[in-house]
């Protein structure tokens, strides 16, 4: 099995907290060992929930003392960025002095929770820090339980803990893109605006930087054998054993031959194992002699521009993308990586949000058309029912959609899609089996090469979003919480043949709203999309990409979350309570990237 260690060598970034006690002697000494209880008791919340990417805990860092003055507050600032604290909780059991205690580091994602108990006022200092915090433009998430609590408790009420893992998850998502890369493996692919790679936004919203590679440098390193020989026989055997080929859509007369399509899974396999150590490096080339080769570029998502300049002459990538898109290959489960078809760089930044947010693969798609009740019944004389009853919409798309969406993995036997620490053997055999590998359309893909051909399984809780950028705003987030739909097998056929039916396809009905202007009708979702592509992750993870879009200073403009489940910084109020979207935007905009 190749080892992967090297793809987060740097280490994950850690929580740190911070425990505020009064610095009256008095006081101090009722309250220092209580405060530290509540520390420990929301660090164990974090830990038992949380994960890294890798499937390991997260790691907590609680500042060895109470702070109660600048003094200790500067020696916590510096024991955290000693030991890589990406995201802060302050937890306070009563009144401390909210300037001298304060962090004020404007780049780290930072929540307050206040001790609701009468007996000493932390609920107080809670209001009077993200008060501090406000009006020194440095938001700050509030949390503050709903019910009063007895001075002596320790255990955290339901609704903190659910704050508290919400703004956590979110904040490392945020840290977890700081300092990584995108990677641009090629350039504009047939036009498609999303592939301009605007470096504004990556560095000044997300913290990252961009890496670009001429789509030569995959040809060279073809041609010149540089990627693990050894690792490539495994990968065919795996791929010869796992994906079976489907019937070839070509007239006969343009059809590749057999030993063509051979050498063409050859070439696509290599593919993958080059997209892959572009992203990441491999230890394993330097000792091959290609020591610069083996250092990739840090990258955390890419994107493979393809059509058309590569798929006129070469293999498509839609091998490379499915395969390495998916939770396993033939190394075994391993985390996903975020590779977008025709390079859409910022379809590629949603999948990274999302798996971030979930730890699951993602599904890359076309929105690619509305499917209203009236329309399928007189295709094909099905009446809709269910949730199906208001229409649906199809996503599809060629490449980039992960294996795991045939949702073939399983728990407490429905369909899921789970992270890839948590995937079994049977169920990677079963997600494979699901899938046939279909030669791509000629008049589309002049090179060859395969696609992935399955149909996702119904009832699965999923998010479709995006990011688009908008002129004169910046970037905006759009979402939709929804189901995946299972038709009956002749309407999902009648309605397949009618677009590409040798691309997976995944059917999608979004919750809808009763009197909401844009989720109050299917067709509305899909007329009011952004752009040609979206993500889809499982799960309704639109609550937990709402606040992460908060730390990040980007607007939501569509969303189908409850009001309940959403969580921004508490200054978000302050410019308006009735119009909580356009507060969104007025807020983003006076408070800026968080990068600057």
């Amino acid at each position: 099995m190749t080892d992967m260690k090297h793809r987060y060598e740097s280490g994950f970034p850690k929580i740190g907290i911070r425990p505020i006690v009064d610095r009256r002697k008095l006081v101090k000494a009722a309250l220092a060992e209580s405060t530290m209880e509540l520390a420990h008791e929301a660090a164990a919340a974090i830990t038992s929930v949380l994960r890294n990417p890798d499937g390991s805990p997260v790691q907590v860092v609680i500042f060895d003392t109470c702070i109660s003055g600048m003094s200790e507050a500067a020696r916590c600032a510096e024991q955290f960025r000693k030991n890589g604290v990406g995201v802060l909780v302050t937890v306070a059991n009563g009144w401390c002095y909210p300037l001298e205690t304060m962090e004020t580091d404007p780049t780290l994602p930072h929540a307050v929770w206040g001790f609701n108990g009468t007996e000493r006022p932390g609920a107080v200092y809670l209001a009077a820090l993200h008060a501090a915090h406000n009006q020194k433009g440095l938001p700050i998430f509030k949390i503050y339980g709903r019910h009063i609590q007895d001075l002596e408790e320790r255990k955290l009420p339901e609704d903190v803990r659910d704050q508290l893992v919400r703004f956590t998850r979110a904040g490392l998502a945020a840290a977890l893109l700081r300092g990584k890369s995108y990677l641009s493996i090629g350039s504009v692919s047939m036009g498609i605006a999303g592939c301009i790679v605007d470096e504004d936004f990556y560095q000044r919203y997300l913290g990252m930087r961009n890496a670009y590679v001429d789509m030569t440098e995959v040809t060279r390193r073809l041609e010149k054998h540089i990627y693990d020989e050894q690792e490539f026989h495994s990968a065919m055997a795996w791929a010869d054993l796992h994906c079976k080929e489907g019937p070839d859509p070509n007239p006969e007369s343009v059809q590749i031959d057999p030993e063509s399509k051979k050498e063409n899974w050859k070439t696509s396999i290599r593919m993958t194992l080059i997209v892959r150590d572009l992203m990441i490096g491999n230890p394993k080339l330097a000792e091959m002699g290609y020591e610069e080769e083996a250092y990739g570029y840090n990258a955390i998502a890419s994107g493979f521009q393809g059509q058309r300049e590569w798929t006129d002459h070469l293999p498509s990538a839609d091998v490379l993308e499915a395969i390495l898109c998916s939770s396993f290959d033939w190394n075994g489960t391993r985390e996903p990586y975020m590779v977008a078809t025709e390079n859409d760089n910022l379809n590629a930044i949603t999948m990274l949000f999302n798996h971030y947010l979930s730890h699951t693969a993602q599904i890359f798609a076309d929105v690619r058309a509305f499917w209203s009740p009236e329309a399928v019944k007189r295709v094909t004389d099905w009446q809709p029912d269910g949730l199906a009853a208001a229409g649906f919409i199809h996503l599809i798309n060629s490449g980039p959609a992960a294996l795991d969406g045939t949702g073939e993995q399983l728990r407490d036997g429905q369909p899921v899609m789970k992270p890839h620490w948590e995937i079994g053997e049977q169920e990677v055999h079963a997600c494979l089996n699901a899938v046939s590998w279909r030669p791509t359309y000629m008049d589309q893909f002049a090179g060859g090469g395969y696609s992935t051909d399955y149909t996702t399984r119904g009832g699965m809780p999923v998010t479709m979003a995006r990011i688009n950028l908008i002129a004169g705003l910046g970037p905006v987030l759009q979402l939709a919480e929804g189901y995946t739909l299972e038709l009956p097998e002749d309407v999902h056929q009648r309605l397949d043949l009618r677009t590409t039916p040798t691309w997976p396809t995944t059917w999608f009905v979004p919750n809808r709203v009763a009197g909401d202007p844009i989720f109050d009708d299917v067709y509305s979702v899909m007329e009011a999309w952004g752009s040609n592509h979206c993500a889809v992750s499982y799960g309704h993870i639109g609550g937990d990409l709402i606040t992460l879009a908060s730390i990040l200073r980007i607007p939501v403009n569509m969303h189908n979350v409850e009001a309940q489940r959403i969580f921004r910084p508490s200054a978000w109020s302050a410019f308006g309570t009735k119009d909580h979207e356009g507060a969104d935007y007025r807020a983003c905009a006076a408070y800026g990237p968080l990068y600057g």
